[in-house]
């Protein structure tokens, strides 16, 4: 599990690792306005994360054996539309600074590119600082897409029932830092109770599944030298049916699912931070500065391959929806 308690990880502290790169600085021009333009930069990975919890559950529609199992990790390659490398600064209304740089009112998202945006104080438009540039991802990962990873297991019970399973227990990593992510999903067999298909070669089954993901990240000296109990808080809440069907010829089976995804993140910057702000602004002290929620929906339909041989299985697949992802892993699979 040492595997998959990396990886995790690596998708918990994606937003608040970024944030020493600038994106401190937007607590200088307060709360309302720090909250407005933290959820419009962070906005498109905190979805499309959440959308990546609901990856990488099947590769089939035949339920195991009783007793069976299969460990499976899957990697993700969540397609980023051209619509979130930018957000529109100019339409937030915002009360104490303006975007001077770049014109056109719009700042690079966290998925956009290295483009650091400059603000200036309305009071003082003299006085400027830097917000955060984008992580530019076809720099970072060679294309404009996101990595999301994930792993499960799954154990076939009675009746043509798998109850599936994602656990990372709270684990710490560094000074403050934790994660723990929680996750269950079914599959059962409906084709059993459909007159007529009972004897026909393919498989047919309904699924469903809920994930839940927690992060702590420790912020103490990152946004301000001076203050108390300073950590940022990322939630998580992702779930989705689907209705599933695979066909197995010889070694491959060729699968594929129709559904809805629906998901919830939240972002919080929680403590007491006195931001340094230069003459004639003034100092600040804010408690509690962010709290960012958001929720999203969507259907998808979803079609792969899996290659078995022996025990050990390769699978691929494409999901259209909101955020189409491009997903592929390997695992051990018995019964």
């Amino acid at each position: 599990m040492k595997a998959l308690r990396l990886l995790i990880l690596f998708c918990c502290v994606t937003v608040t690792a970024h944030a020493q790169s600038g994106l401190e600085e937007l607590l200088r021009s307060g709360s309302q306005d720090a909250s407005k333009l933290i959820q419009g930069y962070t906005e498109p990975v905190l979805k499309s994360l959440a959308f990546g919890l609901n990856q990488g559950w099947y590769n089939t529609a035949k339920p195991h054996s009783l007793l069976g199992f299969d460990l499976t990790f899957t990697g993700s390659a969540i397609f980023i539309p051209d619509d979130e490398l930018f957000y529109n600064v100019a339409g937030l209304n915002l009360q104490n600074i303006d975007l001077v740089n770049p014109t056109d009112g719009q700042a690079p998202t966290i998925y956009g590119p290295d483009i650091t945006p400059r603000y200036a104080y309305k009071a003082a438009p003299g006085v400027q600082f830097d917000g955060p540039p984008g992580i530019d991802p076809p720099k970072a990962f060679g294309r404009n897409i996101f990595p999301a990873p994930i792993a499960h297991l799954g154990i076939g019970l009675i009746k043509g029932t798998d109850v599936r399973i994602r656990f990372l227990p709270e684990v710490g990593f560094g000074d403050g830092n934790s994660a723990k992510l929680l996750g269950f999903g079914v599959m059962h067999d409906v084709k059993q109770y459909i007159p007529g298909i009972k004897a026909l070669p393919f498989d047919l089954s309904l699924f469903a599944a809920y994930t839940k993901m927690e992060a702590r990240v420790n912020l103490e000296g990152t946004f301000a030298s001076n203050g108390t109990e300073q950590f940022g808080q990322y939630d998580v809440s992702a779930w989705t049916v689907q209705a599933l069907i695979s066909k197995k010829i010889a070694v491959l089976t060729v699968y594929g699912g129709v559904g809805y995804n629906a998901a919830s993140t939240g972002l919080d910057i929680k403590g007491s931070y006195e931001i340094t702000n230069p003459p004639p602004i003034g100092n600040l002290t804010l408690v509690d500065p962010v709290a960012i929620s958001l929720s999203e929906s969507s259907f998808r339909a979803t079609g792969g391959l899996r290659l078995k041989l022996a025990v050990f299985t390769l699978h691929a697949d494409y999901t259209l929806q909101k955020r189409s992802i491009f997903s592929a892993g390997f695992g051990i699979s018995v019964r």
